[in-house]
Formats: C-alpha cells, sequence, structure tokens
C-alpha cells in the first residue's frame, strides 16, 4: 500500500499541495476518486448498497435533506472544522475568535439537542455522523490539545447525546480511542513538542444519570 503524499503525487502530474485525508482511492485504476470528506459521507450511504449488510439503511432520508442541508454549515464551519482552526491559531485574536465561535456552536447544538434526540429529531441521520466525529475526540483531545477548553461532558443534552451515539454498537466499534488520542498528541510537534498524551478517564459506555431517560439506539 502506497504512503498518502505518493499517492497525490503519483495521480497528479507537478503536484505541490497538502497530502490530506481522508482520501477515496480505487486500487483497480490506482486513481483518486475524491478527498472531500462530505462527498464520501453521501458516496458511502448509497454508493456501495450492492455490498452493504444492510442497504436500506439510509442516513440521508428524503424528507430530511433539506435539514441536513442546512446544518451542514453550521456543524462544519462551527464544530468540524472550527476546533482545528482554534488549535492552529498562531496569534492571540485569531485564536480567541475562533474559540468564541467554537463555545457559541456548543451553545446552539446544547439547546438544539435538549429539544430532541437527534439532530433531526427522533431519527438518526447524516448530520449526527458529522457532528459525532467531532463530538467524541473533542474532551479526550480538543479540549487540551488544541485549547478548546469547554467539556462536552459539562453539556447535559450533549453529553447524553454522544453517550447515545457512542453505545451504538457499530458506532463503538469504529472509535479507538487510543490511536485516536496517541496521534493528535503525538503528530503536532509545533503544538506538543514533548509528545506527551495526556490522560483521559471518562467512559462512555456508562451511561450518565441525566442522560435521556437511558435511551440506546438499536441501529
Amino acid at each position: 500500500m502506497p504512503r498518502v503524499y505518493e499517492i497525490y503525487h503519483n495521480n497528479i502530474k507537478d503536484y505541490r499541495g497538502k497530502a490530506t485525508v481522508p482520501l477515496l482511492w480505487d486500487k483497480k485504476t490506482k486513481k483518486i476518486v475524491n478527498n472531500e470528506s462530505s462527498d464520501m459521507i453521501q458516496f458511502f450511504n448509497t454508493e456501495f448498497n450492492a455490498f452493504a449488510t444492510n442497504p436500506t439503511f439510509n442516513l440521508r432520508p428524503p424528507r430530511f435533506v433539506k435539514k441536513i442541508e442546512e446544518l451542514e454549515p453550521l456543524l462544519y464551519d462551527g464544530l468540524n472544522n472550527r476546533v482545528y482552526k482554534t488549535g492552529f491559531a498562531t496569534s492571540q485574536q485569531a485564536y480567541d475568535e475562533s474559540v468564541a465561535i467554537l463555545w457559541q456552536t456548543l451553545d446552539k447544538l446544547e439547546d438544539m439537542l435538549s429539544k430532541s434526540r437527534y439532530l433531526c429529531g427522533d431519527t438518526f441521520t447524516e448530520a449526527d455522523i458529522r457532528a459525532f466525529v467531532t463530538l467524541v475526540r473533542f474532551d479526550p483531545v480538543y479540549t487540551i490539545h488544541f485549547k478548546c477548553v469547554r467539556r462536552i461532558e459539562d453539556y447535559p443534552a450533549l453529553r447524553a447525546y454522544l453517550r447515545d451515539i457512542y453505545n451504538i454498537p457499530a458506532v463503538k466499534r469504529s472509535v479507538r480511542m487510543d490511536e485516536i488520542r496517541n496521534h493528535y498528541f503525538r503528530s503536532h510537534l509545533h503544538i506538543n513538542p514533548t509528545r506527551v498524551v495526556a490522560r483521559f478517564e471518562l467512559n462512555y459506555e456508562v451511561p450518565h444519570k441525566n442522560d435521556k431517560k437511558g435511551q440506546r439506539s438499536k441501529l
């Protein structure tokens, strides 16, 4: 298996950009298919149904498409990408402005999730996948490593929401927390030159007393 930067250089003549992931790569043709995460979420929802164990499962139901698309800017700019803008800020002003937007987003999501189980009501959708991948890393990594300061554990609705999704069996199997934490704390030497990995003792498998009626999805 080639390294990521080799894939870019082999596919794009005189490529000078960054070798970013995620990356969808065709092993047969040895060509890059796509490197945009928003596109890939949609691809994996429908384009591989012929190989799927549960091909009828749809993270983008037609009745929720408008809502999912409305939420995308909030989730991407306010949460997914915002933790990076905060963590990689190189001036006090840039950091202060970015972390303020991040905190506003967390407050907004807390308000939304205090009124419904998922972001689109009672149905688990693509929007929840987008939120979860950042929320599950927030306390173990972003709070400390990226100076995001606040903790999801201190937001009752977000805390319950995070545990609810984490305890979906297929989701839990996909989360390798040791790998996540080792990667962040040991790869950004300009942020953490000692490569010391901060301790993390929360257990998302244990429901909190304020979790939403102990609900656990059976997706």
